[in-house]
């Protein structure tokens, strides 16, 4: 059966799958890094734990996105996860055509201590990251990360997430 399917690949709409992939929620982040001496970010929600040995995170990068030229040249990465009172940041650091310059100043951050990466005040976790593998997949590549540093405050507040084109929230 499956060497049936494999002689006869099908095309998906890409509408209809962007439709049905948003059913699947998923937390919010912001990835930065830093290039070309500023601060580059940008809202993701395609993150993966990869491994526990050695301890890897991977995220999915449009390759058009400017951010994903800029984590190329400096090879570290930073991941904050947001809790819903980010819901601003994040919608900002995801519209389209954002000035580069200075788009962290409305951002409450502070520099992680071990990549000196931007790092979004308030998150529920955030991970510093050294890239070791980048794989291209079809207009994306995943960057896998090596995590270098972890900040984990001892609170839990609500989780930002998304779901069908929206935020929401995740006690």
């Amino acid at each position: 059966m499956a060497e049936e399917f494999a002689a006869e690949p099908t095309s998906v709409d890409p509408d209809l799958y962007r439709r049905a992939i948003g059913r699947f929620a998923t937390g919010v982040t912001v990835a930065t890094t830093f290039a070309g001496q500023h601060d580059h970010a940008m809202t993701a929600n395609s993150i993966t734990s990869v491994s526990l040995d050695p301890v890897l995170l991977l995220i999915c990068v449009e390759r058009a996105a400017r951010w994903h030229d800029a984590v190329l040249e400096s090879g570290v990465f930073g991941i904050s996860v947001l809790g819903h009172h980010a819901r601003a940041t994040a919608s900002w650091l995801s519209t389209p055509g954002r000035p580069l310059h200075g788009q962290l100043d409305r951002v409450a951050h502070h520099r992680g201590q071990v990549t000196n990466l931007a790092l979004i005040d308030g998150a529920l976790a955030a991970f510093e990251c050294r890239t070791t593998d980048v794989h291209v997949a079809g207009d994306h590549s995943l960057v896998v990360g090596e995590v270098v540093g972890i900040e984990l405050p001892p609170r839990v507040d609500p989780a930002l997430v998304h779901f069908r084109g929206r935020y929401g929230h995740l006690d």
